[in-house]
C-alpha cells in the first residue's frame, strides 16, 4: 500500500519488487503529497490482488487505514482487472461517488494505455481538485 504523509510507504520490500519503477514510485509518492496536504484529508493508494468479492477486500482495507472516516483509497488489481475507490464518511462530504467515478473513468483510460502510474497520479490530482481545501 502506497499512501500520502498519513500512510507513508507500507510493506516498502513488496513496493520495490512491484510494478513501478523508482521515477514513478517518486511520481506517486509526490502526488499523494499534494493531495493529502492541499485538501487535509488522507489519499493511499493500493496496487495488487484483491479478495473476492473485491469491494468487500478494498472497504475492509480502508477500515485499516490510520483515520478512515478521512481517507480515500483508490485499490488496484491489474491482474483481476479491478478499480476500487472507497471513501470514509468526512471524506465522501467533499468527494462525492459521482467525482470518485469520473477519476475512475480517466484512470482506467489511462491503465487501458498501459500507464498505471500516470493513471493514479491524475485520478489523485483530479480528486483533490474537486475535493478542495478543507
Amino acid at each position: 500500500m502506497t499512501g500520502g504523509s498519513g500512510a507513508g510507504l507500507v510493506g516498502q520490500p513488496n513496493v520495490l519488487n512491484g510494478p513501478f519503477t523508482t521515477r514513478q514510485l517518486l511520481r506517486l509518492d509526490e502526488a499523494l503529497r499534494l493531495a493529502d496536504s492541499s485538501t487535509g484529508l488522507t489519499f493511499s493508494i493500493y496496487v495488487g490482488e484483491l479478495d473476492e468479492p473485491t469491494r468487500e477486500s478494498t472497504e475492509k482495507l480502508h477500515g485499516q487505514l490510520a483515520d478512515p472516516p478521512h481517507s480515500v483509497l483508490i485499490a488496484v488489481s491489474p491482474n483481476q482487472r479491478v478499480l476500487e475507490i472507497v471513501t470514509g464518511g468526512e471524506a465522501r462530504r467533499r468527494l462525492p461517488d459521482r467525482a470518485a467515478k469520473l477519476a475512475a473513468l480517466s484512470m482506467a483510460a489511462a491503465f487501458g494505455g498501459g500507464d498505471l502510474a500516470g493513471g493514479l497520479v491524475a485520478g489523485l490530482a483530479q480528486m483533490a481538485d474537486h475535493a478542495g481545501r478543507s
